[in-house]
């Protein structure tokens, strides 16, 4: 024992006297004994705590996932219903809804969207509403700012105070369904809304025409598309625009042009007319210093993203075939819609049945979440399925002003001055301020247009917007007319009042007629006798020839009736005959989808001896074969073999890489080299074209331009929806006009690009080890697990689908991307509706602890499908539980 006799008013932290010395180093060997004793004691403490934080953690999270999974048997009292409702859901948890009346099937359908999607409901009416920032933080605010500046909110308002009363109780009805499921839940949310710390407020139905704003902004939006296209107008030399802005393609295929013979080979790419309206180009451009920023055009373009369903953009395939092509001899009808994914995914699958309706109703198929009815699918008598038409339905236009602040005018088209409208918006902030915004607006016509500049910093012009949901008769709330269609005539005429987003719909019927028709509202510009050509770029407010004066008739509108052929098909690209009189879009999507469908539909075909099945279209639909993809391979291939420049002769890699591109058959399969190389050198081609091109900007000499070492991205500017075609066009073509002073020939710029594209893609030295698959994936994350490693972790089960490989690419039949593709896959069998089939990408459930969350995943994934049980037969064997919704 260690004996220290310490002096009077000395303690044992007190310096130790130089007598004492012998006891120093005793002393300071307990000073680190009482230190590491403590350190080892508190980290003892630590360590058990936060496992014993970990455990309750995670108790609490998969306890509160648990208890907010929905009641599935039994029965709930619920306010409002009439009598008892029947809910039976089959084995990946689709509900099959029997109700006697309409109203208390539309309640019954709200209450059961919103046991397994509510959290997704609240999310897609904030998005439109621009009210994330409340409770997902600053981060949103941006976001937030542009939809109030573009007033989603302010459309939902004007089309809910012009609703016919029987559309109104509709909604009415399907809100009255959603807040009884809300109230049922209010112990046991879902975990997002106690992970933000909120609860949701009542459903209304502005709440459900929210929703569907957010399919038409998903849609429509081409504004950035109009103010990038002028950015990049004013920065290239005027003789290479026309270039890189085709509308008509040779590969083209309207529903309504008599038939031509895609199954001979193609072997060369024909020059193709630019449309009329291309002649716009020659007015003269905005110089550069008055045009948006690429930095602004690229925020804005960020900032539009879909933050609940990111990389939204339109897409799609439709196809039908009439029974003479088929096995049974009874129509096929396919469907898939190209969105972005997300979890949940956006639809939300529904068999819809009110029995004592006049004439009745029966329909399944996809809704979305928050609308009530069923958006694509089939009932008794019809089928139908969607593709975005693309039409251009916002026109930008530069602004005369004068004044400023509360006294600011802006000059009509009559030529007199107008007090600019002013409405005030606050932001609410979840830990933030409130941010007050003062959204300025013109009106044009009827319309009020806001004011675009608060969202474009550098802009010194004014711009407003036009866009068809600002007139309150183009928002329809209601798929009754629709839903409950009993022949293929009926169904067209009940999209006679469908105001937008403009759609291709594809549709059959049980009489065995096939068809399609162009629905939504479509504004014509200038004259109603003489159409004016629609401006590419913002164009002057008091310009007439662009003032909307009408919308194209219905009647006019394109279609096609059980044509001799027995076939139609969309694919978003241009749906026009070439005499067609109404401007519909300048912007066509690319024509490969479209043209591929129409190939494959006439071979099969002719293969199965006119026997086509629900499983060749569903071939169809997962078929990843690209003729680009293929066409730009072989002609890369060639450029190598060509190439004059030492550094490209010399270099095995690159002969390495013709080499697996001649012998590539076109397939983008995930263990393919060949797609890997194309897909690289394409990305590195757009830099080598455009930025030699450039333009100097503003006050910057020739010297000064040829020594910018940090030059503007303008392929970030170039974002046309038919691109590709462009690029096959200028590969194939090869036009001295784009060479730079740094390629003399076409075979070493397209070589450098392969060069550019290995680089920047780090691919292997050995090039036939690269895989497609390495470099394109999907990857489904939740918006709000997503972000957390440790909330994953707690939660105990995948949250999404992680990075997997994925086939196909932007110009396949399968269209896919990162976070984009099919959202569902649709067939429906005139023959037999219960042997038509569905799948989501993902399921029915947002919540992990659901057995329907990601039980539909592995199909989607692999291209399989399940089917479709409609008749009380076949939906009363694949029921798994049965819930009845009975009166309070």
């Amino acid at each position: 024992m260690l004996h220290l006799h310490l002096r009077s008013g000395m303690t044992l932290y007190d310096p130790i006297p130089a007598d004492d010395a012998d006891s120093v180093s005793s002393l300071t060997a307990l000073r680190r004994r009482i230190f590491f004793r403590t350190v080892a004691v508190l980290t003892v403490l630590v360590v058990v705590g936060t496992v014993v934080g970990l455990f309750a953690g995670r108790h609490w999270v998969r306890q509160a996932l648990k208890g907010s999974l929905p009641q599935l048997d039994g029965s709930v009292a619920i306010p409002g219903l009439s009598v008892a409702v029947s809910v039976q859901r089959d084995a990946h948890g689709v509900p099959h809804i029997r109700a006697a009346s309409l109203d208390d099937l539309l309640m019954a359908q709200g209450y059961v969207t919103a046991q397994d999607r509510l959290w997704q409901m609240d999310a897609l009416r904030r998005h439109a509403a621009g009210s994330l920032a409340e409770v997902l933080g600053a981060s949103l605010v941006a976001h937030d700012r542009l939809q109030r500046t573009l007033q989603l909110r302010a459309s939902a308002d004007r089309a809910l105070a012009t609703l016919p009363p029987e559309q109104l109780h509709l909604l009415e009805q399907y809100a009255e369904g959603v807040n009884a499921s809300m109230e049922a839940q209010r112990s046991h949310l879902p975990l997002e809304f106690r992970i933000l710390r909120y609860e949701p407020s009542p459903w209304t139905p502005r709440d459900s025409i929210l929703v569907g704003l957010v399919m038409f902004q998903d849609l429509t939006n081409s504004f950035s598309m109009e103010l990038s296209r002028e950015a990049l107008t004013a920065r290239l030399p005027a003789h290479l625009i026309a270039d890189l802005y085709p509308v008509e393609t040779w590969r083209d295929h309207p529903p309504a042009q008599p038939v031509v013979d895609l199954t001979a080979p193609q072997t060369d790419i024909p020059d193709v007319p630019l449309d009329e309206s291309q002649s716009r180009l020659a007015r003269p451009v905005a110089p550069v210093g008055e045009t948006a920023s690429p930095g602004d055009l690229a925020a804005l373009e960020e900032t539009l993203k879909n933050p609940v369903c990111d990389g939204c953009f339109s897409g799609s395939n439709d196809w039908v075939v009439s029974g003479a092509h088929t096995a049974t001899g009874k129509p096929l009808l396919s469907n898939d819609m190209h969105l972005a994914h997300g979890v949940p995914g956006i639809w939300y699958q529904a068999d819809l049945e009110a029995s004592t309706l006049t004439g009745g109703l029966h329909v399944t198929g996809v809704s979305l979440p928050g609308v009530p009815f069923v958006i694509v699918g089939h009932n008794e008598h019809v089928a139908w399925g969607f593709t975005n038409l693309g039409a251009t339905v916002q026109d930008v236009y530069i602004e005369h002003m004068r004044g400023a602040g509360s006294s600011a005018e802006y000059q009509a088209a009559d030529g007199g001055w107008r007090p600019v409208l002013h409405q005030q918006e606050t932001i609410h902030v979840k830990g933030g301020k409130d941010v007050v915004l003062d959204v300025q607006a013109t009106q044009h016509g009827a319309a009020v247009t806001p004011v675009l500049t608060g969202i474009l910093p550098s802009e010194k012009r004014t711009l407003s917007l036009r866009w068809t949901i600002y007139d309150p008769a183009n928002v329809t709330p209601s798929f009754l007319a629709m839903d409950s269609a009993v022949d293929g005539s009926s169904l067209v005429n009940a999209f006679s009042t469908f105001g937008g987003p403009a759609q291709n719909l594809v549709y059959a019927d049980d009489q065995g007629h096939i068809g399609y028709h162009a629905v939504g509202r479509i504004p014509i510009r200038g004259s109603v006798a003489a159409p004016a050509a629609i401006s590419p770029v913002p164009s002057d407010a008091l310009d007439t020839t662009q003032e909307w004066v009408a919308n194209i008739p219905y009647d006019k509108l394109p279609q096609a009736v059980d044509p001799p052929n027995g076939i139609l098909a969309t694919a978003n690209a241009r749906v026009t005959a070439d005499d067609y009189p109404y401007p519909i879009t300048l912007d066509w999507s690319a024509p490969y989808r479209n043209e591929r469908i129409w190939k494959l539909l006439s071979e099969r075909s002719i293969a199965t001896k006119d026997h086509l099945t629900p499983s060749d279209m569903l071939a169809i639909q997962t078929d990843v074969y690209s003729d680009l993809d293929h066409v730009i391979a072989e002609r890369l291939a060639y450029a190598i073999d060509h190439a004059s420049k030492p550094d490209f002769t010399h270099d095995k890699r690159l002969h390495q890489a013709a080499d697996l591109l001649r012998d590539w058959n076109g397939s983008m399969d995930t263990d393919a080299a060949a797609p890997t190389i194309v897909s690289a050198a394409r990305t590195a081609l757009w830099p080598l074209l455009l930025d030699p091109q450039a333009l100097p900007q503003p006050g910057q000499s020739q010297a000064e331009h040829a020594s910018d070492t940090k030059p503007e991205d303008l392929a970030a500017l170039y974002t046309w929806s038919n691109k590709a075609y462009a690029e096959e066009w200028l590969i194939m073509h090869t036009p001295a006009r784009w060479l730079s002073s740094r390629y003399s020939n076409w075979d070493d710029l397209l070589t450098a690009a392969v060069a550019r594209g290995l680089v920047e893609g780090h691919a292997p030295h050995d090039l036939s080890t690269w895989r497609y698959g390495h470099i394109h994936t999907v990857d489904i994350e939740h918006p709000i697990y997503g972000q957390s490693a440790l909330l994953q972790r707690l939660i105990g089960v995948p949250i999404g689908t992680g990075d997997q490989p994925q086939s196909g690419d932007g110009t396949t039949i399968k269209q896919v991307g990162h976070t984009f593709g099919p959202s569902e896959r649709f067939t429906a069998d005139f023959a037999n509706f219960d042997d038509s089939t569905l799948n989501l990408v993902l399921g029915e459930s947002s919540n992990p602890a659901s057995p329907w969350f990601l039980d539909q995943w592995h199909a989607w994934y692999h291209g399989t499908t399940f089917s479709l049980p409609f008749s009380h037969a076949a939906v009363d064997a694949a029921t798994t539980h049965t819930l009845t919704l009975t009166p309070r």
